[in-house]
């Protein structure tokens, strides 16, 4: 069976404001030359989805004007700083209606995470019952890949920071996990420390 580009939408959730670095907004931090936010839209699109919705929130009108985000679908979550879980809320509910049968949901702030990861949990995707993540050395991180039977639990479920965690801490018997330590370094841009993962 043959699926479409279009069936596995990569969505990237790049709203957050970076609060433990100085307030500087994550998706405008500068990685090879360029906002992250592009870079980690780059990662999606070479992983194969030609559909990628971008969900913002801290200085969202800053990030449209410096980064090129041609061809996405910009989400702007208005409730970005309540946490990660109301990016990923308003990011499914922008794909309803668009086709897609599965979301790939990666972090703007895992730059470590290339290509490579993203097209082994894309290529895992079979239906839209599919529920898969990445692992490093055994332990699950991102990307997410949620067919969308799933869409609705996961925003249901979602609060705060946790985003998809508790979902998928209760449908763990559902979960196939690709592992991805060998192409991909999970660590997240959270601290000043952390931005010696840039490049």
């Amino acid at each position: 069976m043959t699926h479409t580009q279009d069936e596995v939408a990569g969505l990237l959730l790049a709203a957050g404001g970076g609060r433990r670095l100085g307030g500087r907004p994550k998706a405008l931090l500068t990685h090879r030359g360029r906002p992250l936010v592009e870079h980690a839209v780059g990662v999606l699109r070479a992983a194969g989805c030609a559909r990628v919705h971008v969900v913002l929130g801290a200085a969202a009108d800053a990030v449209r004007e410096r980064a090129r985000l041609e061809g996405c679908v910009v989400v702007e979550n208005a409730a970005w700083a309540e946490g990660m879980g109301t990016s990923l809320q308003a990011g499914l509910a922008s794909l309803a209606g668009t086709g897609a049968r599965a979301a790939l949901v990666s972090l703007v702030d895992q730059p470590g995470i290339g290509p490579e990861a993203a097209a082994r949990i894309r290529a895992a995707f079979e239906d839209e019952e599919s529920l898969v993540a990445a692992s490093y050395d055994g332990v699950r991180g991102h990307p997410v890949l949620f067919g969308a039977a799933h869409w609705a639990g996961v925003a249901a479920s979602a609060s705060g920071d946790q985003g998809a965690r508790a979902y998928l801490k209760s449908h763990a018997a559902a979960l196939t996990l690709v592992e991805c330590g060998d192409v991909a370094r999970p660590q997240d841009i959270d601290t000043p420390e952390d931005l010696a993962h840039l490049e």
